[in-house]
């Protein structure tokens, strides 16, 4: 009988990383107006050109997080991505909480899910860590 694999840790984050961003990259493509809305205005170029970009990301990173080769490089790159994309969420959360006609459970998980990047953060970071022998 074996016991775990040594990188059972990493490996097991890693999947887990590579289901939300192959899901999220997707999600991109298949109803990008829901992501364009929460681009913040202030950014130059139109929002659907960073809803496609920060959707190839995904989904490369996703592809990335699969492979034992690649997984460290794409767990660091999960985690700087994760961190590129809030002001998305920041102005996904002012937008929901200035809209009066939201109910306030839909406004209290607008400010949740701003929460959600420091799980996703450390979960990329504990994907990249070295393997033990």
């Amino acid at each position: 009988m074996t016991g775990p694999r040594p990188d059972g840790p990493q490996r097991s984050a890693a999947r887990r990383l590579a289901v939300i961003m192959l899901g999220a990259g997707c999600a991109h493509f298949l109803v990008p107006r829901r992501f364009d809305a929460i681009i913040p205005p202030a950014l130059p170029g139109r929002a659907r050109t960073y809803t496609y970009l920060s959707g190839s990301a995904a989904l490369v990173i996703g592809a990335g997080l699969t492979t034992t080769r690649a997984r460290r490089p794409a767990a660091a790159l999960a985690a700087a991505f994760f961190v590129a994309v809030m002001p998305a969420k920041l102005q996904l959360t002012a937008d929901l909480l200035r809209d009066e006609s939201k109910p306030r459970w839909v406004k209290a998980i607008g400010v949740v899910q701003l929460f959600w990047q420091l799980p996703l953060i450390t979960e990329a970071i504990r994907a990249g860590r070295p393997t033990r022998t």
